[in-house]
């Protein structure tokens, strides 16, 4: 993971404004925010423990027609802010360059979570989703690898009522992305 994102520092807009610039799934999004809760003693420590580093950076590709944005962004909104890192929202539209270069099998899924350090170097990366949800998508485009199949919408309405279902009706995922970012912030 050698690339350096040193140009992109500065570049996107603060939580606040992300969220204020909303002009789509706004409330969704901040419901979401407003149910998070830290429901794991250990996690909230680990991410509290990070306050004492000055040298991480976290850059989030996103955009607020994106469904998986509005359920997961707020749990790394809660995470970075626990953790006193300097979270910014970089507008998928306006970084093409970026997120072409963080594809999800060939595709632009977001949100795409990338941690560097103050020069821009990227040390790792979450994203798109939880991988359990994830899977659906990955067996789906595996098995549809043709967007113009006669079955094609059938199947991908199929695939995203199954990620609607692992995401589940309450906050339980949370966790799961806390762990997960967890996981990549503790190799660096």
């Amino acid at each position: 993971m050698s690339q350096n994102l040193a140009s992109k520092l500065n570049q996107g807009l603060s939580p606040r404004q992300f969220v204020e610039s909303m002009t789509k799934n706004e409330d969704t999004f901040t419901s979401w925010y407003e149910k998070f809760e830290w429901n794991d003693s250990e996690l909230e420590e680990f991410y509290e423990s990070l306050n004492n580093r000055d040298d991480l950076r976290c850059l989030i590709l996103a955009a607020d027609w994106c469904g998986d944005v509005v359920r997961n962004v707020p749990v790394v909104f809660q995470a970075m802010d626990k953790a006193g890192i300097p979270t910014e929202v970089l507008i998928m539209e306006q970084h093409l360059d970026l997120m072409d270069q963080h594809l999800t099998m060939g595709g632009r899924a977001i949100p795409v979570v990338l941690f560097t350090d103050t020069g821009g170097h990227l040390l790792g990366k979450w994203g798109a989703r939880p991988k359990h949800v994830q899977e659906v998508m990955t067996a789906f485009k595996l098995a549809n690898p043709d967007r113009e199949a006669a079955d094609y919408q059938d199947n991908i309405t199929v695939a995203r009522q199954e990620m609607g279902r692992r995401y589940g009706e309450d906050t339980g995922y949370q966790t799961i992305i806390l762990q997960e970012i967890r996981d990549i912030l503790s190799g660096v």
